[in-house]
């Protein structure tokens, strides 16, 4: 037997551990998002897991499976009945497609002509197409391929991300039973790595990330409910869906705006203008109130991450993760911008109160 040296045992060591570092990381990689999704539901929802710990006497299995029913009921139940629905939709588009190449189209409103510029444009060429079948139906062919093709793919996104958010909330229930000595080592390793600075960042990351959960996640999440409830109120078909196209437009500057204005403005154009004039008016005071009121102060107690960051968090996130990525891009981007905030604040205060050397005279 060859005796080997110290620094080769020392580089054989340390390749050993990379490569158990990398196996381990393409065996995780599949499941980082459900994982960091998980970890995030977690941390947020913390105390109210320790309310009901305490409330069941201190069996932490039984606390962790209650809170998991819970994020079931508030988290994944919402997308289960959003998935129904877009199957639902798409069936209900078919059907119509399939009615309106038996009967042919309708004439057009009046209100079309009224369009300003392109109005007297639009409603000839509707006319010619309502009295032109052959021309109506390989017009309507040219919409179907696409529509049919954009509902196959939201559909899979929609499907995979409710696994991956499924996946999550049973992750967490392991994150709720073992989340004080995870806690711990998370503890152990920041000091480690960063010293005594690591139990500072710990809390800058804690903070940040209940800030986004319950500032943009949350404002989202009350913003949708209203929505919804309002559509409802109104007698405007699809209202879950709207809900949730203003859930998603909430991560968009002025975007709930654009949604419940245009349900307004179609419902006036329909003529129904009092119930035009009640979802503008349950948009402007309740839906947007919200975003201008709460999102601020829950946000202001924690470091406030830039429109722009929001946006392409959200963007990022979603073509990076999936369904799933439209609340793990801005968490991650935000908790990024407070460390760089926390950074660049201790680098201005080291510079302005420079820790003497100890070879420096008193």
């Amino acid at each position: 037997m060859i005796p080997l040296g110290k620094p080769i045992e020392q580089i054989l060591g340390v390749g050993a551990l990379l490569l158990l570092a990398i196996g381990c990381v393409v065996v995780l990689w599949p499941f980082l998002s459900a994982i960091l999704w998980a970890a995030v539901i977690c941390f947020s929802t913390w105390p109210i897991y320790k309310k009901c710990e305490r409330a069941v006497g201190g069996y932490k299995a039984l606390a962790a499976a209650v809170m998991t029913l819970l994020v079931v009921l508030v988290l994944v139940a919402p997308f289960a009945v959003m998935v129904a629905t877009l199957a639902d939709s798409a069936g209900s588009l078919i059907t119509g497609t399939i009615r309106i190449l038996e009967q042919g189209p309708p004439a057009p409103p009046r209100w079309v002509e009224g369009v300003p510029v392109v109005g007297e444009i639009l409603a000839v060429y509707w006319e010619s197409l309502a009295h032109d079948v052959p021309a109506f139906i390989i017009e309507l062919k040219k919409l179907i391929g696409p529509v049919t093709d954009i509902a196959v793919t939201g559909g899979t996104v929609f499907g995979i991300g409710l696994l991956e958010i499924g996946l999550s909330v049973f992750t967490a229930f392991f994150f709720y039973l073992h989340g004080r000595r995870m806690t711990a080592h998370m503890r152990e390793i920041s000091e480690r790595f960063a010293g005594s600075r690591g139990q500072q960042l710990l809390m800058v990351v804690g903070a940040t990330v209940k800030g986004v959960v319950y500032g943009l996640i949350g404002t989202a999440l009350a913003q949708a409910l209203l929505a919804g409830i309002g559509f409802w109120i109104a007698g405007v078909p699809q209202a879950l869906l709207l809900g949730f196209l203003t859930f998603v437009m909430s991560f968009v500057p002025a975007g709930p705006p654009l949604v419940w204005g245009a349900v307004a403005f179609w419902l006036i154009v329909q003529g129904t203008v009092w119930w035009g004039v009640f979802v503008a008016a349950w948009g402007l005071l309740l839906v947007s109130s919200i975003d201008n009121v709460l999102r601020p102060y829950v946000l202001g107690k924690a470091n406030n991450l830039p429109v722009l960051l929001g946006l392409l968090g959200f963007i990022g996130g979603v073509l990076a993760f999936g369904l799933i990525g439209i609340f793990l891009g801005p968490a991650l981007l935000a908790v990024a911008y407070s460390l760089f905030l926390e950074w660049t604040a201790a680098e201005v205060e080291e510079r302005r109160h420079p820790t003497p050397s100890p070879t420096d005279p008193d």
